[in-house]
């Protein structure tokens, strides 16, 4: 089992930027991929970013340019930076982690194996 617990988020004006971190315990940290998904109210989770322990990350389209995922490995933590923020990015966030076995799409909430507990950003116009 992973246990993610998330910190950050808040309520920022547009074009401002906002920081989550998620702390993992509980299981190798190098086996997992880490990332963030995000709900709005009234749709389906979607992928934002995903930082895997070799190095390489992938973005939302709709995110990319604006956030980075990074990650802290000596740590076992995930960072969500996000800049130029738009009232469109208001949602919950939550933190993700997804067995770098596992098959699937990684973009794809139901191949998401461990979930944080989720944090609102409200990104006012």
């Amino acid at each position: 089992q992973v246990q993610l617990v998330e910190s950050g988020g808040g309520l920022v004006q547009a074009g401002g930027s906002l920081a989550l971190s998620c702390a993992a315990s509980g299981r190798a940290f190098s086996s997992l991929g880490m990332g963030w998904f995000r709900q709005a109210p009234g749709k389906e989770r979607e992928f934002v970013g995903m930082r895997w322990s070799g190095g390489r990350t992938d973005y939302a389209d709709s995110v990319k340019g604006r956030f980075t995922v990074s990650r802290d490995n000596a740590k076992n933590t995930v960072f969500l930076q996000m800049n130029s923020l738009k009232p469109e990015d208001t949602a919950s966030y939550y933190c993700a982690a997804r067995r770098i076995v596992r098959s699937g799409s990684y973009y794809d909430a139901a191949n998401i194996d461990y979930w944080g507990q989720g944090t609102q950003v409200t990104v006012s116009s």
